[in-house]
C-alpha cells in the first residue's frame, strides 16, 4: 500500500513517534559530515523525488533537495508553470505520468484538495510540503527541534500567537498525537480551520483558542509565531491592523517560562510579529528549527519508501 504523508492526523502516535525518532538520530549520524554525502544507510539510493512548486519557497525547497540527496537519492524540480499542470492538465494525469518517471511526488500547493487528488491518483508517495490548510514537515521539524533542546514534547505546554492559519492547523493535529497542550491566542476573525478543531475535540486534546496572547502564553514551554500575511492573502492592511496586539516581543515572552524557546518557521517580518528582541535573543533556536526540516523531512521519505 503506498504510504503518502499528506496531514499529520492521517498518522498514528506510533507512526509519528517512530518518524520523529528516525530524524533525532539521523541527524546525530552526520555530525561534522558534508552535506552532500549520503547516509550509510542511504534508504533511497537509486530513488528520483519529483518537487512540484505552487508556491514560492527556499527552506521547503532547499531542505527536500538536501534530504533525498542525503538519503541517496535525487530530484527534479519544477513550477506548476513549467508544467503543463499551469496550462489545466488535470492534476490526476499528472500524477499518473509522473507515477511512471518518479519514486515520490513533493507538492507545495496552493488548494489542499488538489493535494489530496493528487495522491489519490498516484502509485507514489505523495508528500505534502505546504497548503492552504496545512504544513505537516513544519510540525515535525518543530517537535524534533523542541526535543532537542528541552526532551519529550509529551506533556508540555505549547503558545502559537497570531493567525489561525495552515501551520497552526498542523500544530492542532500533532497535540492529540503527541500529548502536549496547545494554546492558541488569535484574533476571532483569524481562529484556526473548525476542523482541525474537531478532531482535537474529538481525540481529546488539549487546545485552547483564546483571544487574549497573555492567557496563551502564560506559563508555556515554548512560544512559536508566523507571519501575519501569507502568500495569498488579500487583506493585507486588515491583518496589520487586527494582529498589532499578537506581536511576540520580550514583554509578551516573560509571561512564559523562563527557559521557554522561541519558534519561527520563516520567512519572518521583524517588527511585526516578532521583535529582533525575541528572534535574535537567547530563547529562540529558528536556525535548529530550520535546519531540522532536512532531518525530519528525511525520516518522512525514508518511512514513504519503507511502505
Amino acid at each position: 500500500m503506498t504510504r503518502h504523508f499528506l496531514d499529520i492526523c492521517d498518522l498514528s502516535a506510533e507512526e509519528l513517534r517512530a518518524i520523529v525518532d528516525d530524524a533525532h538520530a539521523r541527524k546525530k549520524l552526520r555530525q561534522g559530515w558534508p552535506k552532500g554525502q549520503a547516509d550509510a544507510d542511504a534508504p533511497a539510493r537509486n530513488r528520483v523525488l519529483a518537487m512540484i512548486f505552487e508556491k514560492n519557497s527556499t527552506r521547503t525547497r532547499f531542505s527536500f533537495d538536501a534530504a533525498i540527496r542525503q538519503l541517496g537519492g535525487q530530484a527534479i524540480i519544477s513550477t506548476a508553470l513549467d508544467m503543463q499542470l499551469g496550462r489545466g492538465e488535470p492534476i490526476e494525469d499528472t500524477a499518473k505520468v509522473l507515477s511512471r518517471m518518479v519514486d515520490a511526488i513533493m507538492i507545495r500547493a496552493n488548494r489542499h484538495e488538489d493535494v489530496d487528488r493528487l495522491a489519490k491518483a498516484s502509485s507514489v508517495p505523495v508528500i505534502n510540503g505546504l497548503t492552504n490548510m496545512s504544513h505537516p514537515c513544519q510540525i515535525l521539524a518543530d517537535i524534533q527541534t523542541i526535543e532537542e533542546h528541552r526532551g519529550a514534547v509529551e506533556g508540555k505546554t505549547l503558545a502559537w500567537v497570531g493567525d489561525g492559519n495552515n501551520v497552526c492547523n498542523s500544530f492542532i493535529h500533532a497535540a492529540a498525537r503527541f500529548g502536549f497542550t496547545l494554546n492558541i491566542a488569535c484574533p476571532d476573525r483569524y481562529k484556526p480551520d473548525m476542523n482541525a478543531m474537531v478532531f482535537a475535540s474529538e481525540a481529546r486534546a488539549k487546545v485552547l483558542v483564546t483571544s487574549d496572547p497573555r492567557e496563551a502564553v502564560k506559563g508555556a514551554d515554548v512560544v512559536m509565531a508566523d507571519t501575519w500575511v501569507s502568500m495569498g492573502d488579500l487583506d493585507h492592511d486588515e491583518r496589520l491592523e487586527a494582529f498589532q496586539p499578537y506581536q511576540v516581543n520580550e514583554a509578551l515572552m516573560k509571561e512564559a517560562r523562563s527557559d521557554a524557546l522561541f519558534l519561527h518557521c520563516l520567512p519572518a517580518h521583524r517588527g511585526e510579529e516578532v521583535t529582533d528582541g525575541v528572534i535574535d535573543g537567547p530563547q529562540s533556536v529558528i536556525w535548529d528549527e530550520a535546519e531540522n526540516r532536512i532531518h525530519a523531512q528525511k525520516a518522512v521519505l525514508a518511512w514513504c519508501f519503507a511502505g
